[in-house]
C-alpha cells in the first residue's frame, strides 16, 4: 500500500507553524543571552582557588550536565511555584530551564578556553603588573575566544533543539503547534516532516552565520 502524501492541510495552517517557528527561535535566542551570563560567573566561580566559590559551582554545573533536560522543566513550571508561592507561565519556566541548562555546559566551554591559554603569558602579563581584570579582558579572553567558539555554537545548537521540550509545558513553540496542526488535520507525517525540515533550515541558516563569524573572529584575531 502507498502512502498517499497530503500537505494542503498543513499549507492552510501554515501560520501556526511560522508563530511556532518565531516563539522557538525568541526562546532560544534569550535562553541563549541568559545562559551565557550564566555560564561566564560559573566558570569565574569554578576557576577561584577558593573552595567556598568553586564547590557550589562545580556542584551546579555536574548536576545540571548528568540530568535528563526535562526534569528542569518539570520542576521550574511545577515544584517551584509550590516552594516559592509563584506562578510562572510556560515561556518563563522553559527560559529558566533553558538559561541554568545551557549555562552549566556554557561553564566548561568558557572555562576550558580560559586554562588552555599557556601559563606563561598569565604570568608575563602579571609580571608587568596588569591587574586581574584587565589581564582577563585584554590577554586571556581575546585568545580564549577563538578556541571556545566551536564548542559555544555546538552546545547553542543543542540548545535550539532542546527547546522542543518547552511544548510540554504547553508552550507555543513549533513543536506545540505542530501537534495543534496535527490534531486538526490528522496528518502526522506531512505535519512532522515540515517541522523537521523547518528545524533543518534555522539550524543549517545559524551554522553558516556561525561560520561567518568564526572567520570575522580569526580574521581579526
Amino acid at each position: 500500500m502507498r502512502y498517499h502524501w497530503d500537505f494542503s492541510g498543513v499549507w492552510a495552517r501554515s501560520d501556526l507553524l511560522l508563530t511556532g517557528l518565531v516563539n522557538t527561535i525568541k526562546i532560544a535566542g534569550i535562553s541563549i543571552v541568559f545562559g551565557v551570563i550564566v555560564g561566564l560567573l560559573l566558570a569565574f566561580l569554578k576557576l577561584s582557588p577558593k573552595r567556598v566559590f568553586s564547590a557550589p559551582a562545580t556542584v551546579f554545573i555536574e548536576f545540571y550536565r548528568n540530568t535528563p533536560p526535562i526534569i528542569h522543566f518539570f520542576w521550574f513550571y511545577y515544584a517551584l511555584p509550590v516552594l516559592a508561592n509563584i506562578s510562572l507561565d510556560p515561556f518563563v519556566a522553559a527560559v529558566l530551564a533553558l538559561s541554568t541548562q545551557s549555562g552549566a555546559f556554557y561553564a566548561e566551554v568558557f572555562r576550558g578556553g580560559i586554562v588552555s591559554i599557556e601559563k606563561g603569558q598569565w604570568e608575563g602579563a602579571k609580571a608587568l603588573g596588569m591587574r586581574p581584570f584587565a589581564l582577563m579582558r585584554r590577554i586571556i579572553l581575546p585568545q580564549a575566544m577563538t578556541r571556545m567558539f566551536a564548542p559555544f555554537v555546538e552546545r547553542s545548537f543543542e540548545l535550539i533543539k532542546t527547546t522542543a521540550l518547552a511544548s510540554t509545558l504547553a508552550y507555543a513553540d513549533l513543536l506545540y503547534q505542530a501537534m495543534m496542526v496535527n490534531s486538526e488535520t490528522f496528518r502526522p507525517l506531512e505535519v512532522y516532516t515540515t517541522i523537521a525540515l523547518m528545524y533543518l533550515i534555522l539550524l543549517v541558516t545559524a551554522s553558516t552565520l556561525a561560520r561567518i563569524a568564526e572567520a570575522r573572529l580569526t580574521a581579526y584575531r
